[in-house]
């Protein structure tokens, strides 16, 4: 009987199991992803770089008063 119908394979059959959606849950693994994705870091650089721009500042303003100071030394002597 094999010769005349061959055996032919049954598909498989499609396990399907719903996943049970929790939405705080969710809400609750997105904050922890972005907490650990580099929220750290993109604080720290918004710090360094507010800091960067005050020492710029304090830099420039010595710079201004020393030149200021040789312009008077020089005027006045």
């Amino acid at each position: 009987m094999s010769v005349l119908f061959p055996k032919v394979n049954k598909p498989r059959e499609w396990d399907y199991r719903p996943i049970y959606y929790d939405k705080e849950k969710e809400a609750r693994k997105e904050k922890l992803a972005r907490l650990h994705r580099g929220s750290f870091r993109e604080e720290h650089e918004k710090n360094m770089s507010s800091l960067r721009a005050k020492n710029k500042s304090r830099l420039t303003f010595w710079i201004a008063l020393l030149l200021l100071a040789l312009v008077l030394y020089f005027f006045l002597r």
